[in-house]
């Protein structure tokens, strides 16, 4: 016989994510006294501490519950999921899933994602998350993501990731450089000119190490963590960029349109991934999700 129950669990997660009993019972509308004494007899009954109590100042958590936090979400996630399978009838799929995605990302895969979940399961309702890839790997290994679509650089080996599509970098250049008139442009030829940064992880890093690789060192003139105004600032004029997703258009926002051009160097691809904690036994919808990124994202 468990010493736990489901319900102690979801009290332990909900003070954990809102870092007090009272914001705890707020979320789950009972009362703070209720979500008290369930944790208490659940710290009892495990023989460990699992809160720390500040006075005014909420909870956090011991390392003792630091330690089975995402085994508790997972068997939390896995139960609703039985519940709904003995209610659901034919391929019909219900429940929530937190999706999140890197910032550049996002608008050029996730509509179509959401499109075709949206036509063949309506019951699923998704969480969406848009941010810096250093932030959407934090959120997947501390739980408050499911699923995230990122670039597969720089991710850690607590993450099971799937390959969907590789993309090559490309230069974007204003129409009135010179070297747009080059069909193919290589790294050693852009060292003298003016860079604009995608200043964001791990687009940074990745684009300063295609130079280093080549030995070389580009010039940064401005940086900035937006994919528009990078472009906006090349169509100005202010230097050339190195990017990897390419909206459709090739025209900024104040319409001027932009030279893209390949690399003639082989440098390193990146591709596009679906990752979750490898920990954590998928669910059936997030099984879903994954096969549907694998079919659509191309």
């Amino acid at each position: 016989m468990h010493r736990y129950t489901l319900r102690q669990l979801e009290y332990l997660l909900a003070c954990i994510d809102t870092r007090s009993v009272a914001g705890a019972a707020a979320k789950l509308n009972v009362s703070q006294p209720t979500i008290s004494v369930a944790l208490s007899k659940l710290e009892e009954q495990l023989g460990v501490q699992l809160l720390l109590r500040h006075p005014s100042r909420g909870v956090t958590p011991t390392s003792a519950a630091e330690k089975i936090v995402q085994s508790a979400r997972s068997l939390l996630a896995h139960a609703s999921d039985l519940e709904r399978q003995t209610m659901e009838t034919g391929t019909k799929l219900e429940g929530d899933l937190r999706i999140g995605s890197f910032s550049t990302l996002a608008p050029s895969v996730l509509p179509g994602l959401i499109q075709n979940l949206s036509a063949t399961h309506p019951g699923i309702r998704l969480q969406l998350r848009e941010g810096p890839q250093d932030w959407i790997v934090a959120a997947l290994q501390n739980g408050q993501l499911d699923l995230a679509l990122l670039y597969d650089i720089d991710l850690p080996p607590d993450l099971h990731v799937v390959p969907l599509l590789s993309r090559r970098p490309y230069v974007v250049l204003s129409t009135e450089n010179p070297l747009a008139e080059r069909p193919m442009i290589a790294l050693a030829d852009l060292v003298a000119e003016p860079l604009i940064l995608l200043d964001v992880p791990p687009s940074r890093d990745y684009f300063l190490g295609l130079f280093r690789d080549a030995g070389l060192m580009p010039r940064v003139a401005h940086s900035t963590p937006s994919i528009e105004m990078v472009r906006g600032m090349v169509g100005c004029g202010l230097g050339y960029s190195l990017l990897v997703t390419r909206p459709e258009g090739d025209m900024t926002y104040d319409g001027r349109k932009l030279a893209i051009r390949p690399l003639v160097d082989d440098v390193r691809q990146s591709s596009v991934a679906i990752a979750r904690l490898a920990a954590l036994r998928p669910t059936r919808v997030m099984s879903l999700f994954e096969e549907t990124a694998m079919k659509i994202v191309r």
